[in-house]
C-alpha cells in the first residue's frame, strides 16, 4: 500500500497535521486509506489540494465556500469547470471591493482624526471640527 504519511502530507502542503484531520472532519478531504500499523496514508494529490485550499482561503473564500467550489469541480463533467469559479470569484470580488471601499472611508476618517489633533475622543465629538461621523453612527436600544 502506498501514500505519504500524515507528516509528509502536512510538511509538503505548508500545513499543520492536525490540519489534515479538520479538514477531514470537514469533507474537504477524503478520509485517507490505512497501512497495516495503521497510519494514515495520503495519495500524493493530496498536497495539491491543500495547496488549493489555503490558496482560496488567502482570497477571501470561507471553508464552506471552499468546500462548494471544490464540489462544484468534481461534478462538472462535460460542461465549463471554470463557470462555478468563474461565478463565486466575481461574487467574491465584489464582496471584497465592497470592504475595500468600506476601509477607504475608515482610512480617510483616521487620518481627518489624526490630522484635526484629536486627542479626547469625548472631547472630539464636542467640537465642530471632529471628523468623527457620531451622528451617523446607529445607537443601540436597550
Amino acid at each position: 500500500m502506498s501514500g505519504l504519511r500524515s507528516g509528509q502530507v502536512a510538511a509538503a502542503a505548508g500545513v499543520n497535521p492536525q490540519t489534515l484531520r479538520y479538514y477531514e472532519r470537514r469533507g474537504l478531504l477524503a478520509e485517507p486509506d490505512r497501512s497495516l500499523g495503521g497510519h494514515r496514508l495520503y495519495p500524493t494529490e493530496t498536497v495539491t489540494l491543500l495547496k488549493v485550499i489555503k490558496a482560496a482561503q488567502r482570497l477571501g473564500f470561507t471553508l464552506d465556500e471552499v468546500a462548494e467550489l471544490l464540489d462544484a469541480g468534481e461534478h462538472r463533467h462535460g460542461h465549463h469547470a471554470d463557470a462555478g469559479l468563474r461565478a463565486r470569484a466575481q461574487a467574491k470580488l465584489t464582496e471584497v471591493e465592497a470592504k475595500i471601499a468600506d476601509l477607504q472611508v475608515i482610512a480617510d476618517t483616521l487620518r481627518a482624526a489624526v490630522k484635526a489633533g484629536c486627542d479626547d475622543l469625548v472631547e472630539c465629538a464636542g467640537q465642530p471640527c471632529c471628523p468623527i461621523p457620531f451622528t451617523t453612527i446607529g445607537t443601540v436600544h436597550g
